[in-house]
């Protein structure tokens, strides 16, 4: 079976520890730490070594999404050297203002593509410029984000297959017109199994879906339906 958790951000809003203490209530594997809004970050850092995720054979952290430009160079360097070696680093593109700080990161960094309000990183070509920018910078696939920008899918399969080999996650939900992240629809499923085939079965699942507690094995067990394992489709 794939690596499947949530977010914290998803579970608890803006309270990574109430999220942790949600995540390890039922069966998974993985965790991303959100620290969504800036203000999140360094208490987040603060609190690492309290934080017991032993539990979670994968974690992940998730960048502020907008990023100050006069504050990206501290927080980059508290990023880098706080954080173990082994935990992703998920980033935006737009909040990236100097990409030589971010290139320090290598593989750990972590480039999202985005939904249709963005003026970069939507599609496969404007990814193409970021990893121009960060060529060691790996892929955390929001199929949602591709879904919202390309209901045809066609734009999700472009990218998978473009950047497969830098694929490191998966960000599922369903996202809104409004690019607000909701739980799975019946045509969200239909539309990701059409594309399940290109992502690995190592490559972990991250929900941010926003789910009450008693909801949360109901939609783990949704996003499994949506995206079941198949064998990888040849990249030629």
């Amino acid at each position: 079976m794939r690596p499947i958790g949530f977010s914290t951000g998803a579970l608890a809003y803006a309270d990574f520890r109430h999220g942790i203490e949600l995540a390890l209530s039922i069966p998974c594997e993985a965790i991303e730490l959100s620290a969504l809004r800036q203000p999140e970050l360094l208490p987040m850092l603060d609190a690492l070594d309290e934080l017991d995720l032993s539990r979670f054979s994968y974690v992940s952290v998730h960048a502020p999404s907008q990023i100050q430009p006069e504050c990206e160079a501290a927080l980059s360097k508290r990023l880098l050297e706080e954080l173990p070696r082994r935990w992703p680093i998920i980033v935006h593109p737009d909040a990236i203002h100097d990409f030589g700080l971010w290139r320090e990161f290598n593989s750990l960094l972590c480039i999202e593509n985005m939904d249709r309000r963005k003026l970069i990183g939507r599609t496969a070509k404007e990814l193409d410029l970021v990893f121009k920018q960060l060529p060691d910078a790996t892929l955390c696939f929001d199929i949602g984000h591709a879904r919202q920008y390309d209901t045809t899918m066609t734009e999700a399969y472009i990218i998978l297959r473009e950047f497969n080999s830098k694929l490191q996650q998966v960000h599922v939900s369903d996202v809104s017109s409004s690019s607000r992240h909701n739980r799975l629809s019946y045509g969200a499923i239909l539309a990701f199994q059409e594309v399940a085939h290109w992502i690995p079965e190592h490559i972990p699942l991250i929900l941010e879906t926003p789910v009450l507690p008693h909801e949360m094995e109901s939609e783990v067990a949704k996003v499994r339906d949506a995206l079941p394992l198949e064998k990888l489709q040849s990249v030629a």
